[in-house]
């Protein structure tokens, strides 16, 4: 069958509303004769969202925005597709074997049963525009967040808080993640923005190079935000960042740059990828050598998982195993964060 026959085949069975295994074999067909066919691609899209083939999906709607990234139909597709692949995954119940096992039982269920971050949710935070990516990617990431409170590491850095005059019972709050624009959603904890942040940060291959997700210690050193008071909260920041610096000059600086090493750990200065290109050694001096902070603007130090490393994506793609990795990072971190938050 020749390309126009086709088409005219594809359209109409979307013209009847038929988005079945025989609308799919047809638009299936015509993106292999046509590959630049955004209206094919787009239909295929659909038909493999109503057949439930969700990955299919996502891989057809990636290859109609790259086309053209602003076709509005795939962009809607896409956070459709993702919005079902979040409500497709159960959160299983655990057997009530004994009140401490099942209670045990289901807080890791609650882990498990939530998605991590693969393929589809990568390209929903490259493609649409950010208060929809932020729609999309918000039950994974308040999931992850979630059971970070429950890790040995949180109370820990509330308590720190808390003698310092600051208030919160836990140190992550639901709907406690924003939109870094284009590409990037973060979260900190609860109270810190004018604080060395315990710092998450999901970024994607379009806008950042690579599709990645960030934990470790950050430092928003802009007046940006909506607080009544940032002048004075920029000034407190500052006062952080130079206590980082200067115990990252002399103590911290070997342990460091030797965690760093060991654990996948890079910096990230302003407003720009991690800087894999750096030795560890190097970024800690990288650290150190920051001289006009307030123009930076961002500066972060931590692990990364890199979603085009076959391990990372494994590690990114299950919950649990991302928890126990993210929750390894702040651990690992938290007696710098502590002595810096106390100087």
């Amino acid at each position: 069958m020749d390309i126009a026959s086709l088409e005219h085949k594809a359209i109409e069975f979307a013209r009847r509303g038929d988005f079945g295994a025989d609308a799919k074999n047809t638009n299936e067909e015509l993106t292999r004769v046509a590959p630049t066919n955004q209206g094919a691609w787009t239909r295929l899209a659909r038909c493999c969202i109503e057949l439930g083939m969700l990955d299919d999906a996502n891989a057809a709607l990636e290859t109609v925005l790259t086309l053209n990234p602003q076709n509005m139909i795939a962009r809607s597709l896409l956070q459709e597709s993702i919005r079902r692949e979040v409500l497709a995954t159960p959160v299983e119940e655990a057997a009530p074997r004994s009140r401490a096992k099942s209670a045990k039982g289901k807080r890791a269920a609650a882990v498990t049963g939530r998605t991590g971050f693969g393929r589809a949710q990568f390209a929903a935070l490259g493609q649409l525009a950010p208060a929809s990516a932020l729609e999309s990617l918000g039950p994974s990431v308040e999931s992850l967040l979630m059971a970070l409170n429950d890790r040995p590491f949180a109370p820990k850095v509330v308590e720190a808080r808390n003698r310092a005059g600051q208030s919160g019972s836990k140190l992550f709050r639901r709907n406690s993640f924003y939109s870094g624009g284009a590409g990037h959603i973060y979260a900190f904890q609860h109270g810190g923005r004018w604080e060395p942040q315990i710092n998450i940060g999901i970024s994607a291959a379009p806008q950042w190079e690579r599709d990645s997700l960030r934990a470790g210690i950050g430092f928003n050193l802009t007046q940006t935000g909506s607080d009544p008071n940032r002048e004075a909260g920029q000034e407190r920041v500052l006062q952080y960042f130079e206590n980082f610096q200067q115990l990252v000059s002399t103590a911290w600086k070997t342990l460091l740059a030797d965690w760093m090493a060991a654990n996948g750990g890079f910096v990230q200065l302003g407003h720009k990828p991690p800087a894999t290109d750096l030795m560890p050694a190097d970024g800690a001096d990288a650290l150190v050598n920051v001289r006009q902070p307030a123009d930076v603007g961002w500066v972060f130090c931590g692990r990364w998982l890199f979603f085009d490393r076959p391990e990372d994506a494994a590690v990114l793609a299950d919950q649990a195993k991302l928890v126990k990795w993210t929750d390894q990072a702040f651990t690992d971190l938290l007696p710098l964060w502590t002595t810096v938050y106390r100087e």
